[in-house]
């Protein structure tokens, strides 16, 4: 079974009115702004499954500042879901400033929400080291959600949606909070290249051909607990075809490669 942690989707409206969006919204105007930068929707990520053979995607909501454009994303991915027959799972988002983010999690939880992601505080304008956080770990306890942060790598490079949360949070959090489920996309951000660290997240692979071209990518993915690997496209960024034949090329070893693509997926799902 091959298993996709980490896709984007949004409602038809937001690619229909995207100037619109561009204006209400910083992050998504850094995003997004480029006109050749694609945005999805649950039709689209379902023909791009069954071009590439991939059985489930987990759809992830936006750091939309908003909280009324939050909500109307994740009823969005809760509907796409719901009408995928299984092969979509949502992952939504709330805004741990605002004081509705509780009651809008718990909402998307009853609904069947598997985790929340992909979360940037620093592009919300709330700490994962502070009370906000704490109240966030609170919440995923309770309900039993799986964390997805977007985490920045050290360094300077520049690339538009770059912010979102710095590794040593992520890292403090992680360790803090060895009984949640806490993911980091791009490789959480060099994790398991920089300082060591008592914290074991999982990690995903979306962006990688971005953020490790070519021959750097075996390196890297070496450097991953073979339990701790799982398979993002960051799709529309990057299609599912061309991350999972990086995927193949990187990754020599058979039985690590199967729990990259989904394996460790199926059984973090299952344990939840």
């Amino acid at each position: 079974m091959i298993i996709d942690f980490h896709t984007h989707i949004f409602p038809p409206d937001v690619r229909a009115g995207r100037e619109d969006y561009l204006r209400r919204d910083s992050t998504f105007a850094e995003m997004y702004a480029n006109p050749k930068a694609q945005i999805a929707t649950a039709e689209d990520l379902l023909a791009s499954m069954d071009e590439a053979g991939v059985d489930i995607s987990v759809a992830l909501g936006f750091a939309w500042q908003d909280h009324e454009a939050i909500s109307r994303h994740n009823d969005y991915l809760l509907d796409a879901a719901a009408k995928s027959g299984g092969r979509i799972l949502t992952f939504c988002t709330g805004n741990m400033a605002n004081i509705l983010a509780a009651e809008e999690i718990d909402r998307c939880s009853d609904a069947g929400a598997r985790g929340l992601g992909e979360l940037r505080p620093d592009s919300q304008g709330w700490s994962l080291d502070g009370n906000a956080g704490e109240a966030l770990a609170d919440i995923a306890r309770r309900c039993r959600l799986m964390l997805l942060f977007h985490v920045t790598e050290p360094g300077h490079r520049s690339y538009p949606g770059r912010r979102g949360l710095a590794l040593d949070s992520f890292r403090a959090f992680a360790e803090k909070h060895p009984e949640l489920t806490v993911i980091g996309a791009h490789l959480g951000g060099g994790f398991y290249t920089t300082t060591p660290s008592t914290a074991t997240p999982y990690v995903d692979t979306a962006a990688q051909p971005f953020l490790h071209p070519g021959e750097q990518a075996i390196g890297a993915l070496a450097c991953v607990p073979p339990d701790r690997l799982l398979f993002g496209s960051d799709f529309p960024l990057i299609s599912q075809t061309r991350q999972i034949a990086e995927l193949r090329a990187a990754i020599p070893n058979k039985a690590r490669l199967e729990a990259a693509l989904g394996g460790n997926a199926q059984r973090l799902l299952a344990d939840l």
